[in-house]
């Protein structure tokens, strides 16, 4: 038992750790996690959320830095065929206008924000089903062409997608790198609750002028 919140937990957690950091590998890709208006589109649609307003910006100044190394990135996003039936049993909850399942390809919730500053020539760009970005899309091939060794998750949620994704990385022998005020979440404490588990079992939490300052100082040639 404890009387600790999520967030009281989390900042523990950071301030006594108890394990060194996997740290960055060799060379990462970025993936963006569901940028989309379903999910950012405060004051639109009643599923979107946001935890830092800077969040785009800092996604925004990743992603600037990562092709300026030629480094690749990954933007995706959640729609559906028609039918829904493509969203499975995960679409079987509800059906609402708001529901899963409903976002539809080609609809505005599927459209990446346009805050975003997305290469469309340059980015990879992923409509994926599921929570995880692995999850029968050809993401697990880019990692090997590409030769990464190590994944930057952005986006949302925290407590879903961005942790399937880094669960998912981690079982494929990938080092995890989440920048913390680059993902969001519609609570504060499954934010905080998954950023703690991310942070003592699966991948390094750390703050994003880090990780811009790892991008900034990465030399190609030297690794």
């Amino acid at each position: 038992m404890s009387s600790l919140t999520a967030r009281q937990l989390y900042e523990h957690a950071k301030a006594n750790p108890t394990r060194r950091r996997f740290g960055f590998g060799r060379k990462p890709m970025l993936i963006n996690i569901d940028l989309q208006l379903a999910y950012t589109g405060l004051g639109e649609f009643a599923t979107a959320y946001e935890t830092d307003p800077r969040q785009l910006d800092h996604v925004n100044h990743l992603a600037d830095l990562a092709r300026a190394k030629g480094l690749p990135i990954t933007w995706t996003y959640v729609a559906y065929m028609q039918s829904g039936e493509d969203c499975g049993v995960w679409g079987t909850r509800t059906d609402t206008p708001d529901s899963l399942q409903n976002i539809k390809v080609g609809s505005r919730r599927a459209e990446f924000d346009p805050r975003l500053k997305i290469d469309h020539d340059r980015d990879i760009v992923i409509n994926k089903r599921m929570a995880s970005p692995f999850h029968e899309t050809n993401l697990q091939s880019l990692m090997v062409w590409h030769q990464c060794d190590t994944v930057v998750l952005t986006g949302g949620s925290t407590s879903g997608c961005v942790r399937a994704c880094v669960v998912d990385a981690i079982s494929r022998g990938y080092r995890v790198i989440v920048p913390e005020e680059c993902v969001a979440d519609k609570h504060e404490s499954p934010h905080f609750a998954n950023l703690y588990d991310i942070s003592v079992k699966y991948g390094d939490v750390i703050p994003v002028a880090e990780a811009l300052a790892w991008y900034e100082a990465y030399q190609s040639g030297d690794r």
